[in-house]
């Protein structure tokens, strides 16, 4: 299996692209859906197309061209983009870990006690 975004092969049972890190197909097993929300990472506009692909398994590409000629052949595509847009709820933010605080090395040797009078 080769990444869709880099070309890197991947091992079949892998999740994630070793090189690039974008998620694979069948990440979800067989019989769970994705859930239906827009990604805060990839999206192009709102990520209503994106979330939409991702929900469905199918290719973003695939998706942003039926969209596209939705709004040319039919002009209510623009309408469901907006209706996508609010209804779709957008990615919850991960927690992310605070870095390190790094304090300064402490001196094993004791302070000076002599004190100048």
């Amino acid at each position: 299996m080769y990444c869709n975004r880099c070309g890197a092969e991947i091992r079949d049972d892998s999740r994630f692209c070793n090189r690039c890190g974008v998620a694979v197909a069948g990440v979800y097993p067989p019989g769970v859906v994705r859930p239906l929300v827009r990604p805060r990472a990839g999206r192009k506009v709102a990520g209503v197309c994106l979330a939409i692909a991702q929900h469905f398994g199918i290719d973003v590409t695939v998706v942003r061209i039926l969209w596209v000629l939705s709004i040319f052949l039919w002009l209510g595509g623009i309408v469901a983009y907006v209706v996508g847009w609010i209804l779709i709820p957008e990615e919850p933010v991960a927690m992310l870990a605070a870095p390190p605080v790094s304090t300064p090395p402490v001196s094993q040797t004791p302070p000076d006690t002599n004190i100048a009078s």
